[in-house]
């Protein structure tokens, strides 16, 4: 039986991947509407042929590697349990180590680098496109000290959670999903805090605005806003990707406002503006905790489900899995592949949520700034940077987006602009 599902497993995983490549290349329409023909959110009026047709090849062959990579660690894990290796690594850690602690350790070692090596073709091919494309500049020995770094805070971290989350389960049998989100709660907001200050340094420099006629102005729209920023940080990313990004990370006091330093020396200072204007409206309109309350809202449900299925498919498969019960740390695997299902398909859902926040700022940016040709200008070499496409097909949009497509945010800014020129003429 468990050869059968296993290979039941691979088939489903192989018919997904031709389903997924024919919609993207064959299906999807990814070109414009004829009534933004023209407009400045067409991409012809900014990118060259070249480009146009590169940003297309790039955007298929990464979106096929989004839709790929999940359900391809699904199977992983999938395969993990029917072919006994989950309870292999489980005696392992039982015969090295004599403490709970230490068996875990072992086991989720054991886990991580098979995991990591299995999914180390699809990070490569990944890493390798962006290097084609000229979107990275990174060297494979920085590449692999970054995979590296994550490797290790992932395992740290999941080596906690794991901990924590088996001795619910045994302890709290039918209520541990109500115990693990309860500590999920402060364990997500010391994480977050952490993130600017000891997470985020561990893979590029940061400092201080150098550009301090920048940051007088950036700060004097902080000021506007009752932002209580004292510095704009900059971070040295031009040496792993031509892409242009600005952020605000943290909470509390460890809360910052980052720009990237090829944004900085691609950008012009009113287009830096605009950029930094829309990244205050998160903090202004409390996007950063809406986002947290909203997490922390799904993962309740999430990890109910989890703990429902969970005992669904060991009365189901418990002999196929080598599994009696979901607090055997053999279930592991099953664990992370109900969680990254449900993850998966809440995706729309928190998209959704994230692309109307990004509209807020948008529209709140150019409130601020109110200088539609350098947002639109940003905009265009946002897109040109990062090789994205304008207008993306509909379920790349639905699982992929948490910013409107490019054809949304310049045509609204565009309209915004029509909206301001009535107004003035019916002034006069």
């Amino acid at each position: 039986m468990a050869r059968k599902m296993g290979f039941y497993g691979v088939i489903a995983y192989v018919l997904y991947g031709f389903a997924v490549y024919w919609y993207l290349f064959y299906f999807a329409d990814s070109s414009l509407p004829f009534e933004f023909e023209g407009s400045r959110a067409d991409p012809a009026t900014f990118l060259n042929g070249r480009e146009l047709m590169l940003s297309e090849e790039y955007s298929k062959v990464r979106n096929l590697l989004f839709f790929l990579s999940t359900p391809f660690e699904w199977l992983f894990y999938f395969l993990i349990l029917l072919l006994g290796l989950s309870k292999a690594f489980k005696k392992w850690g039982e015969d090295t180590a004599k403490n709970k602690y230490g068996q875990t350790a072992i086991y989720l070692i054991w886990l991580s680098f098979f995991a990591y090596v299995v999914t180390f073709p699809l990070s490569y091919i990944s890493y390798t496109l962006s290097k084609t494309y000229n979107i990275s500049t990174q060297s494979f020995a920085s590449w692999m000290k970054d995979e590296l770094i994550d490797f290790w805070i992932n395992y740290a971290m999941m080596f906690v959670i794991v901990v924590v989350l088996y001795w619910l389960m045994n302890k709290f049998k039918r209520f541990w999903w109500l115990f693990a989100w309860m500590l999920s709660v402060p364990f997500t907001l010391f994480i977050m805090f952490l993130q600017p200050v000891v997470i985020d340094p561990l893979y590029n420099d940061f400092s201080p605005l150098k550009n301090k006629e920048l940051e007088s102005k950036i700060l004097d729209i902080a000021g506007q806003a009752n932002i209580p920023a004292e510095h704009v940080f900059e971070v040295d990313m031009a040496e792993k990707t031509n892409a242009l990004n600005a952020y605000v990370t943290g909470i509390g006091s460890n809360s910052r406002i980052v720009l990237w330093d090829t944004t900085l020396n691609r950008l012009n200072d009113d287009q830096i503006l605009f950029i930094m204007a829309h990244e205050m409206a998160h903090y202004v309109e409390k996007h950063l905790y809406i986002g947290i309350a909203g997490y922390l809202f799904l993962s309740l449900f999430g990890l109910y489900f989890v703990s429902r299925l969970m005992n669904w498919a060991i009365r189901r498969w418990g002999k196929e899995f080598k599994l009696q019960h979901p607090g055997d740390l053999r279930s592991l695997p099953l664990f992370l592949i109900f969680l990254s299902m449900i993850m998966f398909a809440a995706s729309p859902v928190s998209n959704l949520v994230s692309r109307y926040q990004e509209t807020r700022a948008d529209r709140y940016a150019i409130e601020m700034t109110d200088n539609t040709d350098a947002a639109i200008s940003a905009f265009q070499e946002l897109t040109k940077a990062g090789l994205s496409q304008v207008n993306p097909p509909w379920l790349v949009k639905v699982f992929r987006y948490g910013h409107p497509t490019m054809l949304e945010r310049i045509s609204r800014l565009e309209d915004y602009e029509v909206e301001k020129r009535n107004a003035q003429e019916g002034e006069y």
